[in-house]
């Protein structure tokens, strides 16, 4: 199945082959969420979770990382595509200090498959610099995440600024990454964190438009 060669060429962190695999795979007739949920995004979580125990080092993390970016550069037109837009607003970013973008980019083509328009800040983003994107862009979501233990305290640092500048009411606050828990969230007032990107896009399906309409209706 071509699936399992799209797992297998991000595993072995071969980019033309996934962007090839890919571009096969449409062409067979398999729809973009198919191929991102069932291709691209499986064959990245296995590649994350034997970084987690220690199995692959952090080269080949990155190798893998941009193979799923060379195979998500092909379906991201058709996820993104006009008749999808206007279902909320989500900007993301990584933490200042962190550079890892790995989980990043799997909650992003989550959010894409959903509908939701993104607004990606890339790594390294200071607390003043979402602030900055959150008064500007107005967002429905503001997702943070974050990879290392060292930088998890930069997400309080990011919600402190949104309540300094009176913008924390208005955008609700889901942080991420594999060191994040229930307790830490919660603990640094964050709305939701999420065990993994498919229970985030479960809750996106079932609660987006909900958020918009409360969030008209507020206002």
């Amino acid at each position: 199945m071509i699936f399992d060669d799209i797992i297998h060429s991000i595993a072995e962190g071969e980019s033309e082959e996934t962007l090839e695999l890919t571009k096969q795979a449409l062409a067979q007739g398999f729809s973009a969420t198919s191929i991102l949920e069932k291709g691209l995004i499986t064959g990245i979580n296995i590649v994350a979770e034997k970084y987690r125990k220690e199995k692959v080092n952090v080269p080949e993390v990155l190798m893998a990382t941009h193979s799923m970016h060379a195979g998500l550069s092909v379906i991201e037109p058709i996820l993104t595509a006009p008749t999808k837009k206007g279902l909320g607003k989500i900007i993301l970013g990584t933490v200042a200090g962190d550079l890892h973008d790995i989980g990043l980019s799997i909650v992003k083509a989550m959010a894409m498959s959903a509908g939701a328009r993104i607004i990606d800040l890339g790594v390294n983003v200071t607390p003043k610099k979402f602030a900055r994107a959150v008064r500007k862009e107005k967002p429905d979501i503001l997702m943070i995440s974050a990879l290392l233990t060292t930088t998890m305290s930069v997400m309080k640092d990011v919600i402190v600024e949104l309540e300094v500048q009176g913008l924390r009411k208005d955008v609700k606050v889901i942080v991420g990454g594999a060191p994040i828990t229930d307790a830490f969230a919660k603990e640094i007032g964050a709305d939701y964190t999420f065990e993994d990107a498919f229970q985030f896009r479960d809750f996106l399906k079932e609660n987006l438009s909900k958020l918009l309409t409360s969030k008209r209706n507020s206002s």
